[in-house]
């Protein structure tokens, strides 16, 4: 999905930046975001997933995806199984549950951070993460 070098992933989903979504969305491969999203975002979590999010992208809810690029605003909960990269503008209120996470200088999070063993994802996160309330 993420390579070191160029740090691209595959789109199959694009949200503009004059576009608002209202509620939850689930989708499959990748999503890139440059628009807003009110609501809980979740990943086929059979399909290989990606999510990145420009700075200009905001989530007002919580994610659930395989990897995440994160250059916006997340308010909410992320569990991300796989890879996290949070870039210079990447803003996150709430707890962050990674595989592994790569964050640059200038990224900003109000939460805990949890690192998430193989196995051990459905015991370490919270009921709200996944979602549900």
């Amino acid at each position: 999905m993420f390579s070191r070098d160029k740090q691209t992933a595959r789109i199959d989903t694009l949200i503009g930046k004059a576009s608002r979504v209202h509620g939850g969305m689930e989708f499959a491969g990748g999503l890139h975001l440059d628009g807003a999203i009110e609501g809980n975002l979740r990943a086929d979590p059979v399909e290989g997933s990606s999510l990145s999010v420009s700075e200009s992208g905001s989530i007002d809810g919580n994610v659930e995806v395989g990897n995440l690029m994160l250059n916006g605003a997340v308010r909410g909960d992320i569990v991300a199984r796989g890879r996290v990269v949070l870039g210079a503008t990447a803003r996150v209120q709430g707890n962050l549950y990674y595989g592994v996470i790569e964050m640059t200088l200038g990224a900003q999070i109000r939460g805990k951070l949890t690192r998430l063993s193989e196995g051990a994802v459905a015991e370490a996160v919270p009921e709200s993460a996944d979602g549900s309330t």
